[in-house]
């Protein structure tokens, strides 16, 4: 008898275990989803600092107000003022065009990066990762392993499988202690000291703890985005597109939670659809701060993925297909109602014409949503350095000194921001830093020129870099032992290949890029995990052999 219990038992287990192994991304996304959850409370008005009630010196003596706006992982061609818009043009963006055509236009805007947080460390500080060690994007613990794990349990076409570094993971320092190191001045430091009332609002991305949080890098107030739901899941007033072809995704709609906090205190609830919130919370603070100078950092969530919209935002921009591409347009259409609130607002206060506004992506559009033409006519995605991961819109408008209408065809990228501010608000730079970053107002005015070394532009992540130098542009894969060399002058969606016709230019940036990464600065933490990303191809599309990739690490 007890033969026959113990068999029994151990037909369960192994039957247990058989069905646990073949529903393992369910139990994964269960235990991801039902763990590890930060209470949040319902939400609370925000006690924003007030300013004088009476002005010192009327809006035009006073340095300008900076109101820096950036939005998340934006294709260029998803704004109409290229000529292009979302789904053909059908969803237009009239209050960010009218932003672009009221000041300076880049056309040769650049990203820091082609991912988030590197990107947004650069606009910070002026300065590359070479010196900063701010290189790879922090990833909660866990997150390389699951999304390696679903990513190779997919159908990727003649994708090569994500790598999983387990050794990178191993020595990496604690989720909570990644971050931008407290020894690095950012712009809100800068302008905080020369008695700018400074204040974040939205997505930070450089690292929570006490030296790395907002507060302690130069932000008098912090609305931050503690987690990235626009609403709940089942919110009645939300539209959701899931992307069952994206192993991101999955994670993060199981992780994601709808929530804020003000000044690194407990989390609670934001007061609406994340988009509107914090552009409610905005005019808020340009009312409390109308009669002093101040510095707003407006670091919008969207239209990074989860995708969610309003119901409002989704019957505005009407019938759409696929649905992914609907919700997306519905999201877009609220950043563009959001960049017309705050210029509607200055205009309101009397404050427009010596308020500086920037409007910026902090990379391209992201393949990995489906969607084939966000960044047309541009080759490659987020997470690469083909110009499609990379070429950003830049915007700056300043009535009081730039003519509307101006546009710059002069190549600038993010680390240029931080020494343009600075510059703008008779700011000194911060003595024994090295800044990478030029000052834009001289191109931006009329009155003068931008230079940077070797007219050369570098990015970076891993064995993966990249540099431009005049019209040429030079790009390494060092995994693959691949090179992509370009002539932008007249090749600018980068389809022909010249490295191997051209050797005298391949080796001239080559000896650029040793240059620059010659006594580079280690990275802050390892990378860990390794993607190959196709260049032509969505993460919706089959990759076929042959079709170009590269590999990115982080």
């Amino acid at each position: 008898m007890w033969k026959k219990l113990v068999l029994g038992a151990l037909a369960i287990v192994v039957v247990a275990g058989g069905l646990a192994f073949l529903n393992k991304k369910a139990i994964i996304l269960y235990v991801a989803t039902h763990t590890g959850r930060t209470d949040v409370a319902p939400n609370r008005a925000i006690d924003w600092d007030q300013g004088p009630a009476v002005a010192s010196e009327t809006a035009a003596e006073r340095p300008p107000n900076i109101i820096f706006i950036l939005v998340d992982d934006l294709g260029i061609n998803d704004l109409s003022t290229f000529g292009g818009g979302v789904a053909g043009g059908r969803v237009p963006t009239p209050n960010i065009d009218k932003l672009a055509a009221d000041g300076a236009l880049f056309t040769q805007a650049y990203a820091g990066n082609g991912t988030c947080a590197p990107s947004r460390a650069m606009l910070m500080t002026g300065r590359y990762p070479t010196r900063t060690g701010f290189e790879f994007t922090p990833t909660p613990p866990g997150m390389g392993k699951i999304v390696s794990m679903f990513a190779n349990d997919m159908d990727r076409g003649a994708l090569p499988p994500v790598d999983y570094n387990r050794d990178g993971a191993d020595d990496a320092v604690p989720f909570a202690e990644m971050g931008l190191p407290g020894k690095e001045v950012t712009i809100a430091e800068v302008l905080k000291d020369k008695g700018y009332h400074t204040v974040h609002i939205g997505k930070w991305h450089l690292g929570r703890s006490a030296e790395s949080n907002p507060n302690a890098q130069g932000f008098d107030e912090s609305l931050l985005m503690a987690s990235g739901l626009f609403l709940p899941e089942d919110d009645p007033d939300v539209v959701n597109a899931k992307l069952d072809f994206d192993p991101i995704d999955k994670f993060l709609w199981a992780r994601m939670q709808f929530a804020a906090s003000f000044n690194m205190g407990d989390w609670f609830e934001p007061g609406g659809y994340l988009t509107d919130y914090w552009t409610d919370e905005s005019l808020k603070v340009i009312e409390a701060n109308k009669n002093r100078p101040f510095f707003l950092y407006l670091a919008h969530w969207g239209v990074h993925t989860p995708l969610q919209a309003t119901k409002e935002d989704y019957e505005a921009v009407g019938d759409i297909e696929p649905e992914r591409l609907r919700v997306y347009a519905a999201m877009l259409h609220a950043l563009d109602r959001s960049v017309g609130e705050i210029t509607a607002k200055l205009e309101e206060e009397g404050l427009a014409d010596n308020t500086i506004i920037v409007f910026s992506s902090d990379n391209g559009g992201a393949g990995y949503i489906g969607l084939p033409d966000i960044n047309k006519p541009y080759r490659g995605w987020k997470i690469t350095l083909f110009e499609g991961g990379i070429r950003v819109p830049m915007f700056l408008k300043w009535p009081a000194r730039i003519a509307a209408g101006t546009q710059v065809d002069t190549p600038v990228a993010h680390i240029d921001v931080m020494p343009t501010l600075a510059a703008a608000a008779g700011a000194s730079l911060p003595e024994g830093v090295e800044i990478d970053g030029r000052d834009m107002l001289p191109i931006a005015t009329g009155t003068g020129t931008i230079s940077h070394p070797d007219d050369a532009l570098f990015w970076q992540s891993g064995y993966y870099h990249v540099v431009r130098a005049g019209d040429w542009k030079l790009q390494v894969d060092g995994r693959q032992k691949k090179n992509w060399l370009f002539d932008l002058a007249v090749d600018p969606t980068e389809q022909n290949n010249l490295a191997d016709s051209r050797p005298d230019k391949l080796a001239e940036l080559q000896g650029l890029l040793d240059k620059h990464l010659a006594g580079a600065v280690k990275p802050l933490y390892p990378y860990t995990i390794e993607t190959p990303i196709a260049i032509d191809k969505t993460e919706a599309d089959r990759v076929e052999p042959g079709d170009e990739y590269v590999w990115w690490p982080n």
